[in-house]
């Protein structure tokens, strides 16, 4: 059963719950993406690099990482492409509002400022028991396995939680001056979003010509600065569609869209579907 574990896959990321364990030998890069969804990401194996909402972290086997809903996202590679890596996502409604075992507040680790632990060998040990354990659920299907993936879940959580407070040598964002900038202007840009932002005014603002902030941008966020612009927007505008009883024309003013007809054709290229559609697929009841 243990071999079978290298391979496993189960749900849909963006979906109540999603596991997916897979072991590459070949590059692999994902582009950046968010989803309404949380995240555990575990390295078992190998190097990688994870730019996460502005920054970009070096992490190793043996790194738990908590990626909080619709916060952007992608690995690359670093050195050898060889990894094998387990991905858990799960919505707010999967364990449910009246979970027994859900501690208060236990969510709130995701919004953390440090979303990459680094876990001591016997942490390591302790991560893996419950994640082979839930790969054997999802592989043998016995009755009511979607429950016990459930309390797995939860203790997974609650483990998470408490290295999230413990966990040594918590890996540092890269020194890189290159990424530095370039964390500096995501950073910028997520402030400023609602405000009319250009090429010009991040030019003069962090002292790059045009064209190489375009390239460089690029290069590390995978995103050009006019898609990384309209991604926060509409990511916002997501948060308040479902938080929010706001009217679909203010939310669009809110997150700095200058017109309805321009913030529906965009929401709609980018989540597949109008906002008012999304608005009443998502909301929890």
């Amino acid at each position: 059963m243990q071999a079978d574990h290298h391979s496993v896959s189960f749900g849909n990321e963006e979906e109540e719950f999603y596991y997916h364990r897979i072991h590459r030998k070949r590059p692999f890069e994902r582009n950046n993406h968010y989803h309404g969804t949380y995240e555990i990401y575990y390295l078992i194996s190998g190097e990688r690099s994870y730019f996460i909402k502005e920054k970009l972290y070096s992490i190793q086997a043996g790194d738990l990482i908590l990626i909080n809903k619709f916060d952007v996202h992608k690995t690359s590679g670093q050195g050898d492409p060889e990894h094998e890596r387990i991905v858990i996502n799960f919505s707010d409604s999967f364990l449910g509002s009246g979970h027994p075992f859900l501690p208060a507040g236990l969510l709130s680790m995701f919004d953390q400022d440090q979303p990459v632990l680094r876990l001591r060998p016997s942490e390591q040990d302790s991560v893996m028991h419950i994640l082979d354990s839930m790969a054997a659920e999802i592989l043998n299907r016995s009755p009511a396995f979607e429950h016990m993936l459930r309390l797995q879940l939860t203790e997974l959580l609650i483990k998470a939680n408490r290295l999230s407070a413990s966990a040594i040598e918590p890996a540092s964002p890269s020194l890189n001056p290159l990424h530095q900038k370039i964390t500096d202007v995501v950073q910028y840009i997520n402030s400023h979003y609602p405000l009319k932002i250009t090429l010009k005014q991040l030019s003069d603002t962090f002292y790059i010509s045009p064209f190489y902030l375009s390239r460089i941008f690029k290069e590390i966020t995978g995103f050009t600065i006019v898609n990384y612009i309209q991604l926060t927007r509409i990511r916002e505008a997501q948060r308040l569609l479902l938080s929010t009883d706001l009217r679909i024309v203010d939310i669009a003013e809110t997150v700095g869209f200058e017109s309805l007809t321009h913030f529906d054709r965009t929401f709609k290229k980018m989540t597949s579907m109008t906002a008012s559609r999304y608005r009443k697929l998502n909301s929890q009841q």
